[in-house]
């Protein structure tokens, strides 16, 4: 089946953003700790690919280490969104009506009833500034996400012919909703994984513009983003990478979610 345009576009760039975080485990064109005043605000060149910042570091360098940052913070955020969100959601379904059910339902409300960004600047404001903590905040918004889309799939899964017979063969709620319920509904995991990736890396660059994300050194596109801001008339550059960088793997990313559900989904195959 021919693949479509979302998911190769999307596959593209999100493999480019990967292969920069990557690459720059092992090699960036200059050291994004050193500061070099006499090279501040060099315009971008054959030297300086995207230019140079306010204190003279290598602001290619400082993306692609920015890169690392970000999958970090989105990687282990949507991880325990999954770890915790994914087991609720199934027990939510197999104790449907019930006391874990409303239990689950009314967490889930709890935490959609903060936008997602000012729940992150809460936690991140008592606890502290720092990648781990943004990385707890984000996670925890996204417990309820996943938890809501995995109780919403089972739910429809338990009415179906094949987990009836599993039923009567004797098997528990737990095993089938391990053996049965969770493969069937790996798709829209999938596919959601992907979207709130893309949410992550927004918001961790959010915290991150407002100084309650990754420190320095660490390098961070939020914070290039607030360091630019009174620059934008002078090296207008320092703020332009960046923001594309966002802009391009969010992009990417979404991309990639549409072309997966398109790919994964039957019913849109059996329409093709």
């Amino acid at each position: 089946m021919k693949a479509s345009p979302s998911l190769v576009v999307g596959g593209v760039l999100t493999l480019l953003f990967f292969g920069l975080a990557a690459a720059s485990l092992v090699w960036t064109p200059y050291d994004v700790t050193k500061l070099v005043i006499s090279m501040r605000l060099r315009a971008p060149g054959a030297e300086h690919f995207f230019g140079t910042d306010h204190f003279g570091r290598d602001v290619f360098s400082m993306v692609m280490v920015g890169a690392q940052t970000s999958i970090l913070v989105a990687v282990v955020a949507v991880g325990i969104g999954a770890v915790f969100g994914v087991p609720l959601g199934l027990l939510a379904a197999a104790r449907r009506g019930g006391l874990w059910d409303e239990a689950v339902m009314r967490f889930n409300d709890l935490v959609f009833a903060f936008p997602a960004l000012l729940l992150a600047v809460l936690i991140t404001a008592v606890f502290g500034p720092g990648a781990v903590n943004a990385i707890i905040a984000i996670g925890v918004f996204n417990i309820p996400v996943f938890a809501r889309l995995t109780r919403g799939a089972a739910l429809t899964l338990w009415t179906r012919e094949f987990i009836m017979a599993a039923r009567v063969s004797g098997k528990s709620a737990a095993r089938i909703s391990v053996e049965h319920i969770l493969p069937n509904a790996a798709s829209l995991l999938i596919v959601q994984g992907t979207i709130q990736f893309s949410l992550a890396i927004l918001a961790e660059a959010g915290l991150s513009y407002v100084g309650l994300g990754a420190q320095p050194p660490t390098p961070s596109w939020g914070r290039m983003l607030a360091e630019a801001q009174t620059m934008i008339y002078v090296a207008p550059w320092f703020a332009i990478f960046p923001g594309v960088s966002i802009v391009l793997t969010v992009l990417g990313l979404n991309l990639l979610g549409d072309g997966l559900r398109d790919a994964l989904d039957p019913r849109i195959r059996r329409a093709r």
